[in-house]
């Protein structure tokens, strides 16, 4: 714990004239009113408002203030009142005290009256002495570097809350390192498997790239040297939730960011900055479209700096960004900067800070409303810039990313929201689910509970929980029709069987058939992965299964075992293609080859459904499949069930061979010698000196075919042999 004379050493090496007697009154006062309280680590709890006020004092904040957070929980935790603060200390650091107790009070979740209530409240607060908000900052990342004391439940709240509120605000306020380190703190609890791997990914990064930056750094600090320039140059790199967030947004890969080292250079005075920025393009060139000046026009949260992207050493490409040592002052730690002791006199903030002046003007608008709904609708949440805020029909605030969706919008509220959801109201009326929420909107999802979000919402979606569920309920979709096909073939092969079947049978089977539950056994048969015939010898193990052809009747090319949703209805066999037997439905489903080459076993096959006329099997390396990447759902998994008897298949060849007498003869007796048949020769001459012919034959399988290939090809008068698929 902090001692102290510590206390009072950390403000007179920025402030020699701080007013000692005052520090010390206060680390008196505090630590008896806090007493034997502790906190949830253990330690006295009187650490957290000295780690607070060591907080502030890396921003070199005056002696009110540090006092403040000094007492900033007296009020709240203890029985010291109001009255006993300003006699003591004074009603200047009274009132910040009391002022912070108000916020810790506010509940920023909450119903959209009480939520508009809130912010104007913690608006006000801030617009009254902005040193209140500081504190608070300070208050709330010491409790973030301390939240893995609280209970999971509780930790997961606040840190949702702190990246939700407290570090967007940091951030419209201009102090970045604040802002980094509140983000990055929500990350690793909210999501620590994601942040525990950037982070790491960055320190490898930094490693291998560590030669490169230290080359870098020395020859641009020669080159402004040589030309008479005093600046310091630094690489620097992304913080990990600033990797994770662009990722996320924009769904790339580690591996494609372009930009996660930079570099900065930080000199005397303005003028040098431009001088910095000719020495830079000279020498480099610039990537088109990578320039801004914030000098010339700054940001609202007062950050100035000019930045730009060059191709630099090695070929590689520099982010560079160019500020004075003030601006750099001013970007790490924001409105904070303004509030340094110029001669032991604190500056007017409202002439010096562009933050607080637009606080100010925010504060102006609620005399424009009659209500604090009305103010939250007039600021537009634009405190908040980097992220939209929209509201549930009963006031919940939901927090999401720029270019978000009212489906984003939906899994965010509850991920049952979002599987269920078939429609959308933004403000009252009527949108597509796809239109880009704005802040401020309020989102009515439109449900249907036997809904099942289409799995094309996963490459629309922009947030991770999203992308996550859809996938996740796609897959229980599709289990869920398989299991509901995989029943119905299996209670088809216990009737063939004669044998009787139940669930409570089925259960007690699962250790020979190696499944967990009846629902795996169920999708595994209806994928085509466990034989309905294995189920049958599972629960009645004495059970023999014998397959016989019909007598004086050829099998129909081709038994597959298709899975397709249990409740899908096909057309019976007509002229149309061959009826082929698929194993598990309570009809035939006409089943044909593709044309121009159709496909032989030991071939990956697709299916593709016309609904009304049946399904085309396809050879899965067919181009023709091209033309149906659009329409999904038509695509059907299938499988060969070759348990039969040998049976013949369709297939193409093409044959290249000189044009001379004797050229198919030879061609076609090989393909006899094979055992295969000829259903079809076509002639193609295609120069005086060649002539293509191309066979349609039959064949039973791959390897049947690819021998067939072999021996043409070995032919002396043949130039060339190859397979025509789909």
């Amino acid at each position: 714990m902090m001692r102290q004379y510590e206390l009072v050493d950390r403000v007179r090496k920025y402030n020699p004239g701080a007013n000692e007697d005052l520090l010390n009154r206060a680390y008196v006062y505090a630590m008896r009113a806090h007493g034997a309280q502790t906190r949830a680590s253990g330690d006295p709890y009187f650490t957290h408002p000295l780690e607070v006020a060591a907080i502030l004092t890396e921003m070199k904040l005056d002696d009110a203030t540090i006092v403040a957070a000094v007492l900033h929980d007296t009020i709240e935790d203890t029985a010291a009142t109001r009255a006993e603060i300003d006699d003591i200390f004074g009603p200047e650091i009274g009132a910040l005290v009391d002022g912070l107790t108000k916020l810790k009070k506010l509940d920023l979740v909450s119903k959209k009256a009480e939520q508009a209530e809130n912010f104007r409240k913690l608006l006000l607060a801030i617009a009254e002495d902005v040193r209140v908000l500081l504190v608070k900052l300070a208050d709330r990342l010491h409790n973030m570097r301390t939240l893995h004391f609280v209970k999971p439940e509780k930790r997961a709240r606040i840190a949702q809350e702190t990246l939700d509120i407290y570090a967007p605000l940091a951030g419209r306020m201009g102090m970045q390192v604040m802002r980094d380190e509140l983000e990055n703190l929500s990350f690793k609890h909210l999501n620590p498997e994601a942040f525990a791997l950037v982070s790491t990914r960055l320190a490898d990064l930094r490693s291998e790239h560590s030669e490169l930056i230290g080359a870098i750094e020395a020859e641009l600090s020669e080159e402004l040297r040589k030309r008479g320039i005093k600046a310091v140059v630094r690489g620097r790199q992304k913080q990990p939730y600033s990797v994770w967030s662009k990722m996320e947004r924009k769904s790339v890969a580690f591996e494609q960011l372009s930009d996660i080292f930079g570099f900065r250079v930080v000199v005397d005075e303005v003028e040098d900055c431009y001088r910095v920025i000719g020495v830079v393009h000279t020498k480099w060139p610039m990537v088109p479209g990578r320039f801004k000046d914030y000098i010339s026009t700054p940001k609202q949260n007062d950050y100035r700096s000019i930045h730009t992207t060059v191709v630099g050493p090695g070929r590689q490409r520099v982010e560079l960004q160019v500020r004075t040592h003030g601006m750099h002052n001013i970007a790490r730690n924001g409105i904070a900067a303004h509030a340094l002791y110029k001669d032991g006199v604190a500056p007017a903030l409202s002439q010096e800070s562009s933050a607080y002046q637009w606080l100010k003007r925010t504060i102006d608008m609620l005399a424009e409303g009659d209500s604090p709904e009305e103010f939250l609708e007039h600021t537009r949440l634009e405190l908040f810039h980097d992220q939209v805020f929209c509201f549930t029909p009963n006031g919940r605030l939901i927090a999401l990313p720029r270019g978000a969706t009212p489906i984003d919008f939906a899994y965010a509220v509850h991920t049952s929201v979002g599987n269920s959801a078939v429609g959308v109201k933004i403000n009252g009326r009527l949108a597509p689910l796809l239109a880009p929420l704005s802040n401020g909107d309020e989102v009515e999802i439109i449900r249907a509970e036997s809904q099942t979000p289409p799995a094309a919402w996963e490459s629309i979606a922009v947030t991770g929980k999203a992308r996550a569920a859809i996938r996740r309920a796609s897959r229980e979709a599709v289990r869920a029709q398989y299991a509901g096909l995989g029943r119905q073939i299996v209670l088809r092969a216990f009737e063939r069987a004669g044998k009787p079947f139940s669930d409570d049978k089925l259960k007690l089977a699962l250790p020979r058939l190696a499944r967990q539950n009846i629902e795996d056994v169920l999708a595994a048969v209806g994928r085509g992965e466990m034989f309905s015939g294995d189920v049958v010898k599972a629960v009645h193990p004495d059970f023999k299964e014998e397959r016989k052809a019909a007598a004086g009747r050829r099998p129909d090319p081709g038994w597959f075992k298709m899975q397709k949703a249990s409740g899908m209805q096909f057309k019976s066999p007509g002229a149309g293609g061959s009826a082929l037997p698929i194993r598990g439905l309570r009809g035939d489903l006409p089943v044909s080859f593709a044309p121009d080459g159709g496909a032989v076993p030991g071939d990956r096959i697709v299916g593709i459904l016309t609904p009304g006329e049946g399904v085309t099997i396809y050879p899965i390396q067919a181009s023709a499949l091209e033309q149906f990447d659009d329409q999904p759902e038509r695509w059907l998994d299938v499988r060969w069930d070759m348990e039969g008897a040998p049976e013949l298949f369709p297939a193409k060849i093409v044959v290249a061979a000189i044009n001379e007498p004797g050229s198919l003869g030879a061609v076609a007796n090989l393909i006899g010698e094979t055992g295969a048949n000829i259903d079809e020769v076509t002639f193609n001459k295609i120069s005086p000196d060649f002539r293509e012919m191309t066979f349609e034959v039959e064949v039973f399988d791959l390897k049947h075919l690819t021998d067939i290939i072999t021996r043409i090809r070995a032919l002396p008068m043949v130039n060339r042999v190859e397979r025509v698929i789909g």
